[in-house]
């Protein structure tokens, strides 16, 4: 390699490392908080009562996604756990009480990040359902229909932490849930506590997502949050209302003149277009970190599993990520 070249190089190894080695700790995923928040302190009610706290549920369910363990191996890790811990006081949910309770919780995820404006990229992906795929098609073959969903995730191209994913049937298409994204991304800002339009102006700044998202509601709907849509035009793309219409002038309008005037390369670069990458990074560190596939046999316990995993994996963003630097070689 010359001396001209550049070559990426990760400035903070050390910290990194030692980020790297924490998620594997167990403390960091059953933290004194959630065992002090373990059992339920509720009112007493006809029929069975409730024992453990939506926090312990959570708890388990995230050792079992970080750990790749089944329903009944988490159950005897955490019993275990709990033996080496001195808590055999401490009751463990069964399986059949993880499954159940999943499809309930309610999985926020707080980004903390204060800063403003953000510029927030989105992307979509396929995941594989369990139980469906390569064994089907061999037994019934090709014809049989493979049953898959898509997650959608919007990130942060600042901190690299998803502020929002949905999870729909592979029917949907990847532009009716950029609303959702947004609305979710928002309702985390310090921002959202003022008006609404306030919040629209401050929390947002540029919105950016590839070409599949390259329609006109898409760009109405940025528009309305305040934010600039940072979205590749077809290359064969027409101007819907023309200078001489009455009007503001349509956003996508404003996106295919400037190329035309500028070039395609320019507006990219000038509208920071490559960071939409860092959506597809997030994207590959979900699927590498929290397994290409769904585990759960029901709806309600899918949508946990996917905002489950994207908050756990923003917990392990959290513990520290590498940051890198173009230096000479």
């Amino acid at each position: 390699m010359s001396s001209s070249e550049e070559d990426p190089t990760v400035e903070n190894w050390d910290e990194y490392n030692d980020a790297l080695v924490d998620r594997g700790r167990l403390t960091v995923w059953i933290s004194e908080g959630a065992i002090e928040e373990w059992k339920a302190n509720r009112e007493p009610q006809q029929g069975a009562q409730w024992i453990f706290t939506d926090q312990a549920i959570k708890t388990c369910l995230q050792v079992k996604m970080v750990y790749g363990l089944g329903l009944r191996e988490t159950e005897g890790f955490v019993e275990s756990l709990f033996g080496l811990m001195g808590l055999e006081d401490l009751p463990v949910p069964d399986y059949t009480t993880l499954s159940k309770r999943q499809g309930d919780l309610g999985i926020d995820l707080p980004t903390s990040s204060k800063s403003s404006p953000m510029h927030l990229v989105i992307d979509s992906t396929g995941l594989k359902v369990y139980g469906e795929g390569e064994w089907k098609q061999r037994i019934h073959g090709k014809q049989k229909r493979r049953t898959w969903r898509k997650l959608h995730l919007g990130v942060n191209s600042d901190t690299g932490l998803i502020t929002a994913a949905t999870l729909t049937d592979n029917t949907s298409g990847d532009a009716s849930q950029v609303e959702p994204l947004l609305e979710e991304t928002l309702s985390d800002r310090p921002e959202a506590e003022s008006s609404e339009a306030e919040s629209s102006e401050t929390a947002l700044d540029r919105v950016g997502a590839d070409g599949a998202y390259d329609t006109f509601d898409v760009y109405d709907v940025i528009s309305d949050y305040g934010a600039t849509p940072v979205i590749p035009p077809q290359k064969n793309a027409k101007i819907k209302k023309h200078g001489n219409s009455g009007g503001p002038p349509l956003p996508r309008d404003e996106t295919i003149r400037y190329i035309r005037q500028h070039g395609r390369n320019k507006w990219k670069k000038v509208h920071d277009y490559h960071r939409r990458s860092l959506a597809e990074t997030a994207v590959y560190r979900f699927k590498g970190l929290m397994g290409r596939f769904v585990e759960a046999r029901t709806w309600e316990n899918e949508r946990t599993e996917v905002r489950l995993k994207a908050k756990t994996l923003n917990q392990m963003t959290r513990l520290g990520m590498p940051k890198i630097s173009q230096t000479g070689v």
